[in-house]
């Protein structure tokens, strides 16, 4: 799956987050409640460190690889 906004990922960590409990991902992440619910929200800007704090938290896998055309060089 392609994705061109990082909100898509914000987004669905948000689902699962709070499915799970914020509470508990705040103890794993060491992240607090409110930080969480700030860098998850629709107007959040989650720094990649927290994306990654969560995505192992909730023992999600992050995997990619090379797709498409390779950046052009100058």
């Amino acid at each position: 799956m392609l994705f061109r906004s990082g909100s898509v990922v914000r987004a669905a960590l948000n689902d699962i987050a709070r499915a799970q409990g914020m509470t508990q991902l705040a103890k794993a992440t060491g992240i607090t409640r409110e930080g969480l619910y700030k860098a998850l929200s629709p107007a959040g800007t989650p720094e990649f460190s927290t994306i990654l704090k969560v995505i192992k938290a909730l023992k999600i896998k992050l995997h990619a690889s090379p797709g498409g055309e390779p950046l052009a060089t100058a």
